[in-house]
């Protein structure tokens, strides 16, 4: 059999041109769409992978703030709940110094009152008792309520005890004006000789007497002289009562001080 070189030659040729046709315009293009579409892809995975670590960045910022956020939330909560109890306990401590302060006032408020009521009831025990006095000494003695109460300040007088009249004679001798003796009524001339007398019996020295009504001694004599003073008046005999009255006046305030302290405690 025979070969056709030609015909060989020429499909061999039209083999190759098919070929580099095929190559050129078929088999390139397609690679080059496979590769565009690779890049394509790779570009969009690319861009997949960006976009999410952005995204997990952002995610991870969103969560650090808002970690953040409750952080600051709780430091706040934490803040005011601190705050509201410094200022209810200063309120607390405000309203108790105030009760205090109010409790101390009416505390003096009501000592006032009692020293009040006590001097109110000293007083008048002391009329009563020197009206008392007056009359059942004029009753019975048949001598004037005046009249004794002289006798009694001369007789004290003379049992002075040395040193308090050695006391008293040095400052007679120092003052410079003469001796005071006071009385709650006018004394008459010879119970003024009398009372002269005895000072100068008592000191052994002429003394230089004035005399003078002061009605605040209560039924009362004293003699004083450059700071010293020699005295007698009921109001001695009336110190017990008024001791007796200060304690029986005083069991009031501490019973009300009690009750408005419970009461305090429990309003508390």
């Amino acid at each position: 059999m025979l070969i056709d070189w030609f015909t060989v030659i020429a499909q061999v040729v039209n083999f190759l041109i098919l070929v580099w046709l095929m190559k050129r315009f078929l088999y390139q293009p397609i690679l080059n769409a496979i590769d565009a579409r690779e890049k394509r892809i790779a570009k969009e995975l690319a861009d997949a992978d960006a976009k999410k670590a952005e995204a997990k960045k952002e995610r991870d910022e969103f969560q650090h703030k808002n970690d953040a956020f409750d952080q600051q939330r709780a430091a706040l909560l934490s803040q005011a709940t601190d705050e509201a109890k410094a200022e209810r306990q200063r309120i607390l401590d405000e309203a108790r110094q105030a009760a205090d302060v109010l409790s101390a006032k009416r505390q003096e408020a009501l000592i006032s009152e009692q020293q009040h009521l006590s001097e109110a009831l000293t007083r008048r025990a002391r009329e009563e008792v020197f009206a008392i006095a007056r009359k059942a000494l004029a009753d019975l003695a048949g001598a004037s309520l005046e009249e004794r109460m002289a006798d009694v300040f001369m007789r004290r007088l003379r049992e002075m005890d040395s040193q308090a009249k050695e006391d008293f004679a040095a400052a007679l001798g120092a003052a410079s004006s003469p001796a005071l003796v006071r009385s709650a009524f006018d004394l008459p001339e010879e119970q003024r000789a009398a009372i002269r007398n005895a000072l100068n019996e008592t000191f052994s020295a002429d003394i230089d007497v004035r005399f003078e009504a002061a009605v605040d001694l209560v039924s009362g004599i004293e003699i004083s002289t450059d700071g010293q003073k020699i005295a007698w008046s009921i109001a001695d005999y009336l110190a017990s009562l008024g001791k007796a009255a200060d304690s029986l006046l005083k069991t009031q305030p501490r019973s009300e001080t009690r009750t408005e302290q419970k009461t305090n405690e429990h309003g508390t």
